[in-house]
């Protein structure tokens, strides 16, 4: 694959397998680890297949770029998250995402991760589309719950099933960035319920026109 192909098409389209995903699982751990240690600007690809154990070549032919890379990864982290919950309650389920964001933040690498991800999505184009599709992605996967909550009858029938999960994160998303206070259990309840509560409330709704 060319650098040019590698960056436009769309991360995780097709996974490789064989020998192929062997070099991509070590590329994307090294990248990730450096991320984590580093952030963004350290990402450099040839001391990244140094990391890897892969040639030099092969990562520069089929990443291409620091941007490409990262945007692999994200499409690599959103194809390896869990499946949304389905506990028959939206505010169970809900309580689920929240808690999955806060385990994924507290982690001691995946929340330097996340951190490099969001500062390198400021200074870079391909890196920025790449974490705005992965929270795309995330976000359809839980909106399930919210649809099937409008079916239950919980909700209103209006309700925007992507605005109710954006709204459990961005609180989490919001402390973790700027408070840098550890969080924990009560931060995701009090972020899933007021997402709950909000959409009971017919806070969400789409409005005609």
């Amino acid at each position: 694959m060319s650098a040019t192909s590698a960056a436009s098409a769309a991360p995780g389209a097709q996974r490789p397998g064989g020998r192929t995903a062997r070099v991509r699982e070590a590329v994307l751990q090294a990248a990730g680890d450096a991320l984590a240690a580093d952030g963004f600007e350290s990402l450099d690809l040839a001391e990244i297949a140094r990391r890897a154990d892969v040639g030099k070549t092969t990562v520069y032919r089929r990443w291409g770029s620091s941007g490409a890379l990262a945007a692999d990864l994200l499409a690599d982290m959103a194809e390896q998250s869990l499946p949304r919950a389905d506990t028959g309650s939206l505010r169970e389920d809900l309580r689920a995402n929240a808690r999955l964001v806060v385990k994924t933040l507290a982690d001691p690498r995946q929340g330097r991760l996340f951190k490099a991800l969001i500062a390198a999505s400021l200074c870079n184009d391909q890196a920025a589309e790449a974490l705005h599709r992965f929270y795309a992605v995330r976000i359809e996967e839980w909106a399930g719950c919210v649809r099937d909550a409008v079916a239950r009858g919980e909700i209103p029938g209006a309700t925007d099933p992507h605005a109710v999960v954006a709204a459990v994160s961005a609180p989490l998303y919001y402390a973790f960035l700027n408070t840098g206070r550890a969080l924990g259990d009560t931060d995701a309840e009090a972020a899933a319920d007021a997402a709950a509560t909000a959409a009971e409330a017919g806070v969400w709704t789409r409005r005609a026109g």
